[in-house]
């Protein structure tokens, strides 16, 4: 995987998001607490729940933010633009099969969305673990998949 880091410019204090567009801070604002880390929650015990994310070309996921460890593993190559909560802008290329992990102390989180910067829809698998140091982020029951009947 290749990460390209653009460091933000200087910014005002306490708004570490203000070289980011208006309209992108707005939803940022809106959604910082977003429990959603996927686009549909395929399945869900009280020690886990696996989430599937697909980003269309030139789409961005809603911005969510993780509070417990995680892993995601890359169902597709593509390339990915990432906004973080604290001002980041990174570029990477996926590759099928990439699997990353993370881990959160107590109080610990970080909030983000992604980008699809690519050619090709990207796909992810979610892992998310719900026995951390911090209490899950609610999910509505309309992002859970539904049986046809």
């Amino acid at each position: 995987m290749v990460t390209v880091m653009k460091k933000a410019p200087e910014r005002p204090e306490g708004n570490p998001r203000a070289h980011w567009p208006q309209a992108l801070q707005r939803e940022f604002e809106a959604n910082e607490f977003n429990g959603c880390v996927g686009s549909v929650l395929v399945s869900e015990t009280d020690k886990l729940r696996v989430w599937h994310l697909h980003i269309p070309a030139g789409k961005r996921c809603n911005f969510h933010r993780h509070v417990n460890p995680y892993f995601w593993t890359s169902l597709t190559d593509g390339k990915a633009r990432g906004y973080y909560h604290d001002g980041r802008i990174v570029d990477v290329v996926h590759y099928k099969g990439e699997t990353k992990h993370f881990t959160f102390g107590s109080g610990e989180y970080f909030a983000h969305s992604v980008e699809n910067i690519g050619d090709a829809d990207l796909a992810f698998t979610t892992v998310e673990f719900l026995d951390g140091p911090n209490a899950p982020l609610p999910v509505p029951d309309s992002i859970k998949l539904k049986r046809l009947a």
